[in-house]
């Protein structure tokens, strides 16, 4: 057995687990609920978890907890020890199948968006048994959904589940149409990129902005940053090799296929890439990815940073999110194949997404729409705001084929020839890659570059799922009981290119020039988190989620209002952080700074009668002016705060701290990084640029 047989899954219940230790009939119902959503009954779950039970205490573990994904975007957890009493002071391990399917987390204290009040406290988690329990920190971790006391969704997963089960019932109609009776199941699968830096820890533990904010709030350019392109790719130093090889196993002990990871463009920053699964594991297990990250860089004496732009003036860090569906009888949907213009399932699906990510633009930014986001889309290191799709001049040519009834001539992939007669030819793919695309076809599947590094992917996907889902419905209405089916579905097919094809761009997304064509195409550029989320409540928008029952009317008003909140407490941290910083640390520091400046020239001049101290002077002029600029700029930033903490509308508040508060975070920062320009480094408070981009 060689040790990656011994530690895979070690710490999951898994279907191996299941199928030795569950009775046959029991392990069957449990399949059947994994692969075609059919509801356990208590029955099945007392033995499942009295099973669970013995095997985590072989592993140590005395405690469980129900696993969920609430508002706040990061994990919760509550835990239970198995202990029960046995009379005559003594104790027995139980746990039951009431215990498992259900628990009773304080509602009111997650973000609920007006749905819960703080006297309405009960909520419930429900045992999600399509995601394998595991162990973590020596607890016995069991993912679940989480809702209110009346129904209503507070967590990520439910609208993600409930999305995953409509796109499988309108996928299933068009492949019934199609002639595809053999499948029972259509899944959508995930592989979600991560990108993150790396800092050394005692370093990170002297910058309040770190601290609170999760990223730099200050911090001049440091003299080299990743203009050489040499960190891209570069050879891993052996601080961070020990790390990733810890991590690796970390996440693969949890079941978590880890598979690729290297550096970034920027220095100190990395990027970990996993094998596909369904969405609904993928969505827990980057959850985890996220969490084991920042545990295991705290072990190497290193911080894991994942906010979307924790340094100005070098790349920022995103996560990929690329999207496929397959069948349960292992057809990828969005595989064309060797003769793509033949392939008719591969077709209906790709126009299917076409319009869906067309007609649904704002609710695809609105999934990315973060205060931390917004530092990324459009700075040359991620997509801009517009959404667009990139397919490729073949899948393209294909396109325009069917939609003018004209001949599509397939375009042999060609032969490389590196012209080195040692080296392999190598068979050359169709169509280049494009980087700057928020939406782009990589061969059998979609990639959406704009999710920055700590989102949950949960939003994206979902989104995705539905909006699909819909154009699929509308695809099966307009198809079902006809007689000339055939010919209907050309006509649907032409139809939805020659409506839909403005969302296609196949060039540099980056150029001025794309913004001016987008324009003309009526496609939506909405620049910002507070442009974006107030769509999410646009009445088609509306009409999309609750015809599908992945929301009511109230929980998406409750969505919104979370997002906006989140917007305005991000911003309204960063600002008190900033706030503190200038006047706690860096003032105090300058003037120490200028002080000493000044005894130096009342010195010299005291001994050297006439002794020049143009160089002194100068600095003593420069840093006093900018301390009093400082001043200025901060009592008007706090100004600002108190006046975005009166504004009773969300929306108006929101661009409020976009507009005014973010402007003035802004020119307060210009004003300290230049303070530490002219500061001398053993009087600057904190770690700087160079100190954090290159500690590792």
């Amino acid at each position: 057995m060689t040790k990656m047989d011994e530690i895979f899954g070690c710490k999951v219940f898994n279907d191996t687990i299941m199928r030795e230790r569950l009775p046959k009939d029991i392990y069957k119902k449990v399949m059947m609920t994994k692969m075609e959503g059919k509801p356990l009954t208590k029955e099945v779950a007392d033995v499942v978890a009295n099973v669970m039970k013995d095997w985590a205490l072989e592993k140590g573990v005395t405690h469980f907890t129900h696993w969920f994904q609430p508002m706040t975007g990061i994990t919760a957890e509550k835990h239970d020890s198995f202990i029960a009493p046995a009379g005559n002071d003594k104790v027995i391990m139980e746990f039951s199948g009431k215990e498992l399917i259900k628990g009773e987390p304080d509602a009111s204290s997650f973000p609920s968006g007006g749905l819960r009040s703080t006297f309405e406290a009960r909520g419930y988690t429900a045992w999600d048994p399509t995601s394998n329990a595991f162990i973590k920190d020596g607890i016995l971790c069991i993912p679940t959904i989480f809702c209110s006391y009346t129904g209503e969704a507070l967590d990520k997963k439910t609208p993600l589940m409930r999305s995953m089960e409509t796109i499988n019932t309108q996928a299933l109609r068009i492949l019934r149409l199609l002639g595809h009776d053999e499948v029972t199941r259509v899944t959508t699968s995930v592989g979600a990129e991560q990108e993150y830096f790396l800092i050394d820890r005692k370093m990170a533990a002297k910058r309040k902005d770190i601290a609170f904010a999760g990223r730099t709030l200050f911090g001049a350019a440091p003299p080299k940053g990743q203009e050489l392109e040499d960190h891209y790719f570069g050879v891993i130093r052996p601080r961070v090799v020990a790390y990733m090889k810890e991590l690796d196993e970390e996440l693969w002990k949890l079941g978590i296929l880890a598979k690729t990871k290297h550096n970034e463009a920027a220095p100190a920053q990395h990027e970990l890439a996993p094998i596909y699964a369904t969405t609904n594991i993928a969505t827990d297990h980057n959850q985890l990815t996220m969490e084991i990250m920042k545990k295991v860089a705290e072990r190497h004496g290193m911080k894991c940073l994942l906010h979307e732009k924790p340094f100005e003036g070098v790349n920022g860090s995103g996560k990929h999110n690329n999207w496929s569906l397959s069948t349960d009888t292992g057809i990828n949907l969005l595989n064309p194949g060797k003769n793509p213009e033949q392939n008719i399932v591969f077709i209906t699906f790709l126009c299917a997404v076409i319009k869906a990510v067309d007609e649904y633009q704002d609710l695809l930014r609105v999934s990315v729409a973060t205060a931390g986001n917004d530092h990324r889309l459009g700075a040359n290191e991620a997509p801009p705001a517009i959404i667009s799709i990139f397919l490729g001049d073949d899948i393209t040519e294909m396109l325009e084929a069917v939609e003018n009834d004209s001949t599509y001539f397939i375009k042999k992939k060609s032969t490389m020839d590196i012209g080195v007669e040692a080296l392999p030819n190598f068979t050359k793919d169709t169509t280049d890659r494009n980087r700057t695309s928020p939406f782009a076809f990589t061969g059998n599947k979609f990639e959406f570059r704009m999710p920055g590094s700590s989102l949950s992917v949960s939003g994206p996907n979902f989104i995705l799922n539905t909006a699909v889902a819909e154009v699929l419905k509308e695809f099966a209405d307009e198809l079902e009981g006809k007689e000339d089916f055939d010919q209907v579905l050309h006509r649907l097919l032409q139809r939805t290119i020659k409506e839909h094809k403005r969302i296609i761009f196949n060039g540099n997304n980056y150029s001025d020039e794309w913004l001016i064509e987008a324009e003309k195409r009526g496609l939506l550029n909405l620049k910002s988190a507070p442009d974006a989320l107030p769509t999410f409540v646009d009445e088609k928008n509306i009409r999309l989620f609750t015809e599908h029952g992945i929301f009511t009317r109230q929980e998406m008003y409750s969505r919104l209002e979370i997002l906006l909140e989140n917007y305005c407490k991000v911003l309204n941290i960063e600002a008190l952080t900033m706030l503190e910083m200038a006047r706690q640390d860096i003032a105090p520091a300058v003037v120490a700074y200028l002080n000493e400046i000044s005894s130096e020239v009342a010195g010299k001049k005291a001994v050297f009668a006439g002794a020049c101290c143009a160089y002194e002077e100068a600095m003593i002029e420069k840093l006093s002016r900018l301390l009093g600029d400082m001043y200025v700029v901060t009592e008007k930033l706090d100004e600002d705060l108190t006046q975005a903490h009166a504004i009773g509308d969300r929306t108006e508040c929101a661009k409020f701290y976009r507009d005014v508060v973010f402007a003035g975070m802004n020119s307060l920062r210009e004003i300290v990084d230049s303070m530490e320009v002219y500061t001398a480094k053993e009087y600057w408070p904190m770690p700087t640029y160079s100190d954090l981009l290159f500690s590792i």
